[in-house]
């Protein structure tokens, strides 16, 4: 890894994502299988479709720039996905796991959050100012995306007891 000029870092950071967002699509399906709520399900594979556009952007993005993704891995995703893996494999209340996805998922969103803002403010500073709108695009999507799954969680749980099975 090269850092040592903004354009390395910005280039550094965009291949991050690109690498985070390529594992998140692989992620969501399996999220989705092992939801209970058809809410959730939903939500998630609204936001496969939403990631897969990401996606798009950040190699519209990476081509005018003449960025090449490379074969890099986001460790950072990785770990967060794993952790979610973990609960994806894991036997329970339906209810109770449905919760732990969601707390899984809004991790991941809080990673993207950070990663999109961070790079949206590098593209400002290096004058890409139409990527930098781009990016602000995606940035607003996944804090979209992390209150759905916040909007989910109070209506699934709260307003069905899951006090109830949670304390019990």
């Amino acid at each position: 890894m090269n850092l040592s000029t903004m354009n390395s870092l910005f280039a550094h950071e965009m291949k991050d994502l690109y690498s985070a967002e390529k594992q998140i699509v692989e992620a969501l399906p399996k999220m989705a299988d092992a939801a209970s709520s058809e809410d959730l399900q939903t939500a998630f594979q609204q936001h496969l479709a939403l990631t897969e556009q990401h996606l798009e952007r950040l190699q519209a993005a990476m081509r005018q720039l003449n960025i090449k993704p490379g074969n890099g891995v986001c460790k950072g995703m990785q770990g967060l996905l794993d952790e979610g893996q973990e609960i994806v494999d894991t036997d329970g209340d339906p209810m109770v796991k449905d919760a732990a996805l969601i707390g899984a998922a809004q991790r991941v969103e809080h990673y993207e959050i950070a990663a999109y803002g961070t790079v949206r403010e590098f593209a400002r500073l290096l004058g890409h100012d139409d990527i930098a709108r781009s990016l602000d695009t995606t940035l607003h999507e996944e804090g979209d995306t992390d209150k759905e799954l916040s909007r989910i969680a109070r209506g699934t749980f709260f307003e069905t007891g899951i006090n109830e099975v949670a304390l019990s």
